[in-house]
């Protein structure tokens, strides 16, 4: 007698003809977007994390009053937090409850870090390995050159094979950081007179919020206790610097701290590029400032520099302020503005089109200037694909900016200036603010909210994911040129 053995029916996999369930169908869906689109997969995961904090947020247990928050000032501090934006439509010190502040801190971590980033660094803590998909997830992260398909021939700024070195540099690094800042920010904390768990708390709350450049504070006034605290400032300027320059920077900082030679190009232009707008913004804001009686006119010279500086900083995405900025001169206003939508730099938790996509188009400019047919820095080419993808940057954030500015200008009627500063602080995720976000109405909050997504997932992201594929043409087109200038 034959004695027939089934397999389990758990062990089976369905075939063709038997039904799936609803679970097994979603995952296979979605690990087919992580597959295919890491681009796509990392645009469905921001988003989903944005409806789960809008939820949260909604909760009675999250809002320090009675009553639950309404769902456009739930859904926009979402957006601000997991876009690490810092503008808020409500008192962002006094409207949330401690549970509501601790899911702020969280929040801001996750946004600051990066969806696939801390994904694979969860993997990586698990499986104590890290697998091929996990890595090109974490690569496309830190290059949104590798956010399509296809190979990318050019060097990268991070290599597959040093992803995982990547993942550790970033987790590493940004508890590090944090957690120095902060020890150094409690003594000038306790200096101001506060208790000393209070004074611990908010410490690492700033130190939070500076790294992350998000740019909230745990006190009403915001920094007006610490303005000329300049130790205090200084440490602020440390965090927001050391969060926009981008963990890929980080990495080679740390591999080859001593030996510049063998930094990447584009750790030698971000480093370049941002210390250059850096003395720059501050020389703008010495001339623009020296006489306005409302910012700088009435303090002496060094604290003039000091106090330029720290507003060069902070538009590079850090949303702190010691200023009103409704205060500026309108000439202030808008070097802020070109300042805010430059950004920091790239894979960082800075926001803006990023100081090398600047920096390539100014490349491209001198090499069509002297007649080059091919841009190079620090003695490499670079090739034609980025300035492609540069010029596509500038341009997907340009016409993000001026639809959501006209569509605010057409809703609330408000000055010009202001309107176009709240739009590309919200793109680039500055978070400064000259008050109107709070005095917007909830269509135009919407409008905002929205911006500040698409300016967070990254214009060279979005336009991949709306990217079906990549076709390949087998066939050149006649030349012909247009005239251009």
């Amino acid at each position: 007698m034959t004695t027939v053995t089934r397999a389990p029916v758990a062990a089976r996999r369905p075939s063709r003809g038997e039904p799936r369930s609803l679970f097994s169908r979603l995952s296979e869906y979605v690990d087919d977007i992580g597959r295919h689109s890491p681009a796509r997969f990392a645009i469905l995961v921001f988003t989903g994390l944005i409806v789960v904090f809008t939820l949260i947020f909604s909760l009675p247990i999250s809002s320090a009053g009675p009553g639950r928050t309404p769902l456009v000032d739930a859904l926009f501090t979402a957006v601000s937090v997991i876009c690490v934006t810092g503008l808020a439509t409500v008192d962002m010190a006094t409207h949330w409850s401690l549970f509501g502040h601790v899911v702020i801190f969280v929040g801001v971590q996750i946004g600051a870090i990066g969806v696939l980033t801390l994904a694979s660094i969860m993997g990586l803590v698990v499986s104590r390995k890290l697998g091929l998909r996990a890595r090109l997830l974490a690569a496309s992260d830190s290059n949104p050159l590798r956010a399509h398909a296809g190979p990318v021939p050019e060097g990268q700024a991070v290599r597959l094979g040093e992803v995982g070195g990547l993942l550790a540099t970033v987790a590493l690094s940004s508890a590090v950081i944090q957690v120095v800042i902060a020890l150094l920010m409690i003594p000038r904390v306790l200096a101001d007179g506060m208790p000393l768990v209070d004074a611990v708390l908010d410490s690492f709350y700033y130190s939070a919020m500076a790294f992350t450049n998000t740019g909230f504070t745990p006190n009403a006034e915001g920094l007006a206790a610490f303005e000329n605290d300049y130790v205090f400032l200084t440490l602020i300027m440390i965090g927001v610097f050391l969060g926009s320059i981008g963990f890929p920077v980080i990495y080679a900082l740390a591999r080859n701290p001593r030996n510049p030679r063998r930094w990447s190009v584009h750790v030698k232009l971000t480093l370049l590029t941002t210390a250059i707008l850096i003395v720059a913004g501050t020389a703008l804001y010495i001339v623009l400032e020296f006489d306005n009686p409302d910012t700088f006119g009435d303090i002496e010279a060094g604290p003039t520099v000091f106090q330029s500086l720290f507003l060069s900083m902070m538009t590079r995405s850090g949303g702190f302020s010691t200023i009103q900025v409704s205060d500026l001169n309108g000439s202030s206003l808008l070097v802020t503005d070109m300042l805010m939508f430059i950004g920091g730099g790239s894979a960082s938790t800075a926001g803006g089109i990023k100081v090398t996509t600047l920096a390539v188009l100014f490349l491209a400019a001198f090499a069509e200037a002297r007649g080059n047919r091919s841009m190079e820095a620090f003695g490499r080419r670079i090739p034609s694909d980025v300035l492609r993808l540069s010029v596509s940057v500038v341009l997907w954030g340009a016409t993000i900016v001026a639809v959501s500015s006209v569509l605010i200008l057409h809703i609330t009627k408000e000055p010009l200036d202001h309107v176009l500063f709240e739009t590309i602080s919200a793109f680039a995720t500055s978070g400064l603010s000259t008050g109107l976000t709070e005095r917007l109405p909830d269509s135009a909050k919407y409008v905002l909210a929205v911006t500040m997504w698409m300016g967070r997932v990254g214009t060279v992201t979005l336009s991949v994911a709306l990217a079906a594929s990549q076709r390949r043409q087998l066939f050149t087109r006649a030349e012909e040129r247009p005239i251009v200038g």
